[in-house]
């Protein structure tokens, strides 16, 4: 067993991750990097195609008010590119196909659209009363609490084609069933990237833009400034602290360092043994907030046939193989790529397909929505986050009803020596890759601010 010493040790190479261990090695300190994969990226990941496309496999957008991304990939002098928007969007909703431009597509009923619209203003009005730092201190957390998503859009949508695209949309962002997911969690984590407009939109909002390169093209410079204080195929078993700093093993490394940043996702950290045990109330966070299912499919064709059909490539269908698509094409728009996401029951039923049954089943919505040239893509990628053994599901871990209010006090205060990173643990972009940074940059300054250290160049 190999033995390393040194002032820090981070577990995890996502964003989080990488970003503390970044911070901490400008700050002049030693540090030891271990991630579980054989890859660095955590909940993100690059492919390149062999010839040189690339495919975001994970985490791939960006928006406004999302700085700390955009800092990074200044540093690092990786452009962005605008999501193509051209065109008209699609909704499927009882068989119908209905195509608009914006974000509420009027061609519905008059009914339905206004239905839409005002439940979009309520969402956003109680968005605001949410206070960010303490979601469980807002006037009303107690009532939002005890209740799921499922049973408000239940009480407040009367319109049945406009709750079953919200509760696609909505619950869809949460990888899990709207019952499973509480009303308070639903409004802290909208609140946090600046309401629904911004969770649910393109763009000028969360889809607006991509890395040039994909995300692969900010965390390799990332790793590789990092240099060899990263250490790939290490998963974590047990972190011991005592009163001079703490002792992180994986099978076969030991690292002794005066504080470690565990930044790996909620569902995860619940494997890794700690010792003493963590106080009640983290412990029972870890059991409490867990990851849903995600199937995202990549389909690639030789160019976005759709563009020239007067389509941008989005489409909705609530209860579909392919319920979310999204044009998923690279900055020079060849090849055509559409990006189909599954989420939450319809991904579990998906995944005990035969990956051929799968293949069909997508295919022939696609089909029914683009034309017959969707028929025929030139490549087909899957990537079921659903069954990722380090990542334990979804983009996003959730809170059920009575988790926040109980809980959410506990995740992001410091364990004695060890201290939290991850997107569910910032109080601003909670879920996004920009989350995760500002959370990678904060437990990097707390770690050195608690030994009285150097605290981290550049980090905000």
């Amino acid at each position: 067993m190999a033995d390393i010493e040194v002032d820090y040790c981070v577990v995890g190479a996502g964003f989080a991750g990488l970003t503390a261990a970044l911070r901490l090695k400008q700050a002049g300190q030693s540090v030891a990097l271990l991630e579980a994969r054989d890859r660095i990226g955590g909940r993100t990941f690059t492919m390149v195609r062999e010839d040189g496309s690339w495919i975001d496999r994970g985490g791939a957008w960006i928006g406004p008010g999302q700085d700390r991304i955009y800092a990074l990939m200044d540093e690092f002098g990786v452009k962005s590119y605008k999501q193509y928007t051209d065109g008209e969007a699609m909704m499927v909703v009882d068989g119908k196909q209905y195509r608009y431009k914006g974000t509420i597509p009027l061609t519905m009923s008059p009914w339905a659209a206004a239905n839409l619209g005002a439940v979009f203003v309520e969402l956003g009005e109680m968005c605001k009363t949410i206070p960010l730092e303490a979601p469980w201190e807002a006037k009303k957390a107690a009532k939002w609490d005890a209740i799921s998503l499922a049973k408000w859009l239940g009480d407040n949508t009367l319109s049945k084609p406009a709750h079953d695209l919200l509760e696609t949309a909505i619950a869809g962002c949460y990888t899990s069933a709207a019952s499973e997911v509480s009303m308070l969690f639903v409004l802290y984590q909208m609140a946090s990237g600046g309401g629904p407009s911004f969770v649910l939109g393109v763009k000028d909002a969360a889809e607006d833009a991509r890395p040039v390169g994909g995300m692969g093209a900010v965390y390799r410079p990332m790793a590789a400034a990092i240099g060899d204080a990263l250490h790939l195929s290490q998963p974590v078993r047990d972190i011991a602290q005592d009163g001079d700093g703490v002792t992180v093993r994986s099978a076969d490394m030991a690292v002794r360092a005066r504080r470690a940043i565990v930044a790996v996702p909620l569902a995860i950290a619940s494997q890794i043994l700690y010792e003493p045990l963590l106080p009640m109330d983290r412990s029972f966070l870890h059991q409490r907030m867990p990851s849903g299912a995600v199937m995202k499919i990549a389909v690639v064709y030789d160019e976005p046939f759709w563009r020239a059909d007067g389509l941008s490539g989005q489409s909705a269908a609530p209860d579909s193989p392919a319920t979310v698509t999204i044009d998923a094409s690279t900055d020079t728009g060849r090849p055509g790529v559409l990006c189909v996401i599954v989420e939450g029951p319809i991904a579990r039923t998906l995944g005990t397909l035969s990956e051929a049954e799968r293949k069909k089943a997508v295919l022939g919505e696609l089909t029914a929505r683009f034309g017959a040239k969707a028929a025929s893509p030139v490549d087909y990628i899957e990537q079921n986050w659903s069954v990722e053994r380090y990542s334990g599901g979804g983009m996003l871990s959730h809170a059920p009803t009575g988790v926040l209010t109980q809980f959410g006090h506990a995740l992001r205060k410091p364990c004695g020596r060890i201290h939290w990173a991850g997107t569910e643990s910032s109080s601003v972009m909670c879920g996004w890759v920009d989350g995760a940074i500002r959370s990678g940059e904060r437990a990097a300054r707390e770690v050195t601010e608690h030994d009285g250290a150097l605290s981290p160049a550049r980090a905000q």
